[in-house]
């Protein structure tokens, strides 16, 4: 980019003390090279509105806290560049998470987001004799996680999900993709528990396939892809359990290289 150029950021607003409905304003400055939508959003509040309201935190792509919707897209602010989004006028739209109700501008109320993440019981369960040193778990355990590990729990795969958008019962991809995780992790003493909550009617058949949890997750992961794996599992959950309970005789003997 050469020149600094004016843009214009179209920001939904909501105040519950004075709107009816959200609405739309517009706020024009002088986009400055690198410049994120975060850094846009603050540098609005700091001195054009000390009203807008939004969540951020640690601005490294790490807390997830600034999830929003960015020109359609469910993104994090802190990491998204403002100027490869700009349309021809110069113009970018910021809206809050769809399908969460809003509290103040792009604040949305996640509190149905927490409570199906607490109902998998996301925290590893370990087996009731606990080494003295460690657990030895293999690189091919490791590996099988998919990386479920380094979810930042953001929102975005939740309320990208059209099935949340109408049954705010459902587990949702996030929790789901937490129960792959612990499911997949030879330490955790519950997996048949963990199955169960998962195989009721709103978890992972409830689930209707359309991708859109994988198109908005920020990290690369694949909600969709743990989900498919889990519903195998659920057909052969005692399999699982009894499978799970034999290898947790020899989670503390040494790991031997795979010939």
């Amino acid at each position: 980019m050469g020149a600094n150029r004016t843009v214009t950021f179209r920001i939904k607003r909501f105040d519950p003390e004075k709107d009816r409905k959200p609405h739309f304003q517009e706020f024009q400055f002088e986009l400055q090279p690198g410049m994120t939508v975060l850094d846009s959003l603050l540098y609005i509040k700091a001195e054009m509105d000390g009203s807008l309201t939004f969540r951020y935190s640690c601005r490294s792509a790490i807390c997830g806290s600034c999830a929003m919707r960015i020109n359609g897209r469910n993104r994090l602010a802190c990491k998204t560049q403002v100027e490869p989004l700009l349309d021809r006028k110069g113009r970018l739209t910021v809206e809050p998470l769809p399908y969460l109700p809003i509290l103040k501008d792009l604040v949305v109320d996640q509190t149905a987001f927490w409570e199906q993440y607490e109902h998998v019981k996301p925290w590893l369960v370990p087996p009731d004799e606990v080494p003295e040193k460690e657990f030895r778990v293999s690189p091919e355990e490791i590996a099988a996680f998919e990386d479920a590990e380094t979810c930042i729990m953001c929102g975005a795969c939740y309320s990208a999900c059209t099935v949340v958008a109408f049954n705010k019962k459902y587990i949702g991809p996030h929790a789901l993709l937490k129960t792959f995780l612990r499911v997949m992790d030879p330490r955790d003493a519950i997996v048949g528990e963990r199955l169960e909550i998962v195989g009721s009617s709103e978890g992972v058949f409830r689930c209707h396939t359309i991708f859109n949890c994988i198109e908005a997750c920020p990290k690369g992961l694949n909600p969709t892809k743990a989900i498919e794996t889990l519903r195998k599992m659920v057909q052969k959950r005692d399999q699982i359990v009894a499978a799970r309970a034999e290898r947790q005789k020899r989670l503390t003997e040494p790991i031997r290289p795979a010939s």
